[in-house]
């Protein structure tokens, strides 16, 4: 886990050369405090995508998946989580769903999503890894640094 002074201190200390994600997400890992370089996936629905990334090595990286909001299926369950954990990623950012949320509460992992459902995802592997995503009118790229705690989620162009 990456420690970070807290997103209000660093907001304070930095202010607008950071872009504050003001959308209400969820901490749902072991770790609610959580920072690494930017990659993405940008999938609707459609998990494998991010399981692919997940599964490959993270080296303290955040995973930003932008699964455009929805909250009809899992785009991450516990044994995706579980790769992640074992392959080195710091955590995730998932505008969209998670589903096993009291097994990802247990995980050494950092968690942002906007709710659960347990419903699973299809998994076709439509969508995109590694482009700029938009989420709540922030745009973030891979390589951009991202910091998280129970106050948000900021972006470091």
């Amino acid at each position: 886990m990456n420690e970070i002074l807290s997103t209000a201190d660093l907001y304070d200390e930095r202010g607008d050369e950071l872009a504050s994600i003001a959308l209400q997400f969820q901490d749902l890992g072991g770790h609610s405090s959580f920072s690494g370089p930017v990659r993405t996936v940008k999938c609707y629905e459609d998990n494998a995508l991010v399981k692919t990334v997940l599964g490959t090595p993270g080296d303290g990286a955040v995973l930003v998946v932008d699964g455009n909001g929805s909250l009809r299926t899992a785009l991450m369950g516990d044994m995706i989580a579980e790769s992640a954990v074992a392959n080195g990623w710091a955590g995730v950012v998932i505008n969209g769903a998670i589903r096993d949320r009291l097994a990802l509460a247990k995980l050494p992992f950092g968690i942002k999503a906007l709710g659960s459902n347990p419903k699973k995802s299809t998994k076709t592997g439509r969508g995109e890894v590694d482009v700029p995503v938009v989420i709540d009118g922030v745009h973030i790229e891979p390589g951009n640094m991202i910091y998280c705690d129970p106050d948000g989620i900021l972006v470091e162009p």
